[in-house]
């Protein structure tokens, strides 16, 4: 993460993910990147979709999705989130081993903000993260001193 880049954005993030080990690695990647949002953790589809049931969808900044997932896969819970109007405006960022370019493509026909691809190279994973965590929860600043914002998926 950049040294001067802000995290505007506190509201917590939903981790949908259901490997312990790569969720202790989100964990770190957020400590890394001075990340003082919440990690809401999801183990699995249904509790995500619980937990997106008792809350407005505004009420996370962000949603971290795997795609292997018990269950209901992660591809499918997008799908359900996409359908559901009251969630039509939570950003979903996929975060998965799948190299297969078919599931990046269904993945952004789905309705992901965005899709990155786990490293198996710790490190690399972590970086991917913090970088994650810097445009996502706020305004990450460039090397031109250009700025990205991200926005919500909005259906065509």
């Amino acid at each position: 993460m950049l040294p001067d880049a802000r995290h505007t954005d506190l509201r917590p993030v939903l981790v949908v993910e259901d490997s312990a080990d790569d969720f202790d690695t989100v964990v770190k990647a957020a400590m890394l990147a001075n990340v003082n949002n919440r990690l809401i953790h999801a183990a699995d589809a249904d509790v995500a979709q619980r937990l997106l049931a008792s809350a407005p969808a505004s009420t996370f900044a962000f949603m971290l999705l795997d795609y292997d997932l018990p269950g209901m896969d992660g591809l499918a819970l997008l799908d359900h989130i996409r359908r559901d109007s009251a969630l039509a405006d939570l950003s979903v960022v996929v975060f998965t081993a799948s190299i297969n370019p078919r599931d990046r493509i269904a993945f952004c026909a789905a309705g992901a903000s965005a899709f990155h691809v786990k490293s198996v190279q710790h490190a690399d994973c972590l970086r991917t993260l913090e970088s994650i965590f810097a445009l996502w929860l706020g305004r990450t600043a460039l090397p031109n001193g250009s700025a990205i914002v991200p926005r919500a998926w909005r259906p065509a």
